[in-house]
């Protein structure tokens, strides 16, 4: 990770602690890939590796959050965006792995190419928002 990235996101998590989960083991993170048949975005490795689920402009899900993000694990919440959306899922779709989601229902995910995108649910449709993970929380923790 960028140092600057790190250093903002530590001095988040410094003033609000219970944004910040437990880092993520290889263990964990070679099981849930294996689960979902997916290899996890580099960017999102090195940062649940460093920070565990935690809160970096958006909740970043991993498997062990910040008791302010949530329980979920990526593992179930991307499960229960496929089961749910099923055969209708665009082929970009089927790679990526939810991280959060907008507030309003719409999942916020991550490719494999490590874009991320957000799945409006009422229309069926994807919107770009940022290139890479780093981009996005470079953009939301100003």
């Amino acid at each position: 990770m960028p140092p600057d990235l790190i250093a903002r996101v530590e001095a988040l998590h410094a003033d609000h602690p219970s944004l910040r989960g437990l880092p993520a083991t290889d263990a964990q993170i070679a099981e849930a890939q294996q689960t979902l048949g997916v290899v996890f975005d580099p960017q999102y490795v090195a940062f649940i590796k460093r920070f565990g689920g935690s809160f970096a402009g958006v909740d970043v899900h991993a498997f062990t959050n910040g008791s302010l993000v949530g329980r979920e694990t990526v593992t179930e919440l991307t499960l229960r965006f496929r089961d749910f959306y099923g055969e209708g899922l665009q082929d970009e779709l089927r790679d990526a792995v939810v991280l959060s989601d907008d507030g309003a229902g719409n999942p916020v995910l991550v490719t494999a190419q490590g874009e991320v995108l957000l799945y409006l649910h009422e229309e069926g449709e994807v919107e770009r928002l940022f290139p890479s993970l780093y981009d996005m929380m470079d953009a939301w923790l100003a």
